[in-house]
C-alpha cells in the first residue's frame, strides 16, 4: 500500500505545528477582549503572550485579532479559528481531568458549569469571592450551552452547573441564585435605536439573529421560546457560530440581537442596547444552580453553602 501520501501530509503538518500554549493564549485573550489580561490573568509576560499571538496568526495565516487602544477583539477569520480552538482545548482539558481523575480520585475538584462568560458580571464575582474564601478548592469551570450543561450534570462531568432555568427532572436539586435583566442588541445606527425600551411588537418588521439551540447561550434558549410564543418566528436567522460573532454581525447590520446585562461588558462597536419589555415590564431571567442529591464530593459542601449563604433569600428545592 502507498503510503506517501499520508507521510506528505503529515510533515505539511509538522511544518505548521501549533502549541498548545499558544492556543490557550489566544482563547483567553478572547475572553478577556485584552492581551494584558489575558497576561495578567495567565501569570505571564505582556510582551510574551504578544508574541505568540503573532506567532500564531503567522502560522496559520490569517489575523485573528484586531488591535486598539482599547483592548483586542476577534476578526471574522479569527472568530471562526478560535472557535474551533477552544473546542480543541476543552477536550483535551477534559481528557487530562478524566484520567487524572481515575488514577487519583476527584475529591478535592469541584467543577462547575456555566453558560455564561466566566469574566462578565455576577458569575466572575461569584467565583473569585468563593475562590477567595475556599482557596484548597480546586475550581475548574466550564462554559457549554444549557442543553450541553444538563447532560454533563447527568453524566457527573459537571458537579453544579448554572443555567437560567428550573430542571426538567425533581430528581435533580436546585437553588435560585440572581436575575439579570434581558436587553436587545441594536446596530448603531437602527430604527429602533432611538427607543428608550424595545417590546416584541417593535421586532415583528426586523430580522433577529440566534444560534441554532445546541448552541444557544443564557439567553438564548430564552429568547426562542419567547419568539416562538409571540408568533415572529419568521423573522429569525439562525447562524452556527458564538454568541461573540452573533454581536458583531449586529455590529455589521444583518438584524438584532440579545444579551443580558452581565454581557454588555463584552460587547464591542458599532452597537447600542436597549431594554427589552414585555407585557410585565422589563424582562429578566432568573439563573438556578442545579446538582445531583447523590454527588457526594466533598468539594461540592463548601459551594452550597457559600451559595445559601450568598442567596438567602430565595428557595431550594
Amino acid at each position: 500500500m502507498d503510503t506517501q501520501p499520508s507521510a506528505n501530509a503529515d510533515r505539511r503538518l509538522l511544518g505548521h505545528a501549533l502549541e498548545l500554549k499558544q492556543l490557550r493564549y489566544a482563547a483567553v485573550a478572547h475572553s478577556c477582549g485584552s492581551f494584558r489580561k489575558a497576561a495578567e490573568l495567565l501569570s505571564v509576560q505582556h510582551s510574551a503572550l504578544s508574541r505568540s499571538v503573532a506567532q500564531l496568526e503567522n502560522q496559520v495565516g490569517a489575523t485573528l485579532f484586531e488591535r486598539s487602544a482599547a483592548g483586542v477583539r476577534p476578526t471574522l477569520a479569527g472568530l471562526r479559528f478560535l472557535n474551533h480552538a477552544s473546542a480543541i482545548l476543552r477536550q483535551i482539558d477534559e481528557l487530562l481531568k478524566s484520567t487524572s481523575g481515575i488514577a487519583h480520585g476527584q475529591s478535592d475538584r469541584l467543577s462547575v458549569g456555566l453558560c455564561t462568560s466566566v469574566a462578565a458580571g455576577r458569575v466572575g464575582e461569584l467565583l473569585a469571592d468563593f475562590r477567595r474564601r475556599c482557596a484548597p478548592t480546586n475550581l475548574v469551570a466550564t462554559e457549554r450551552s444549557p442543553t450541553e450543561l444538563r447532560r454533563s450534570l447527568q453524566s457527573s462531568d459537571s458537579d453544579i452547573i448554572i443555567v437560567p432555568a428550573r430542571p426538567n427532572s425533581a430528581a435533580v436539586r436546585v437553588r435560585a441564585l440572581w436575575r439579570e435583566r434581558v436587553f436587545v442588541l441594536l446596530p448603531a445606527n437602527h430604527a429602533l435605536a432611538s427607543h428608550k425600551a424595545v417590546r416584541w411588537a417593535d421586532l415583528r418588521d426586523h430580522t433577529i439573529l440566534l444560534v441554532p439551540p445546541d448552541r444557544a447561550d443564557s439567553v438564548g434558549a430564552i429568547i426562542k421560546s419567547k419568539i416562538l410564543k409571540r408568533g415572529i418566528a419568521q423573522n429569525v436567522q439562525q447562524h452556527d457560530v458564538s454568541r461573540h460573532l452573533i454581536h458583531r454581525l449586529t455590529s455589521l447590520g444583518f438584524g438584532v440581537s440579545f444579551i443580558l446585562e452581565s454581557d454588555i461588558a463584552t460587547i464591542g462597536n458599532g452597537v447600542v442596547y436597549r431594554e427589552l419589555h414585555d407585557e410585565r415590564g422589563q424582562m429578566t431571567v432568573c439563573f438556578y444552580a442545579h446538582w445531583m442529591p447523590n454527588n457526594r464530593k466533598p468539594a461540592l459542601r463548601p459551594f452550597l453553602t457559600f451559595l445559601a449563604e450568598r442567596y438567602p433569600s430565595l428557595a431550594e428545592r
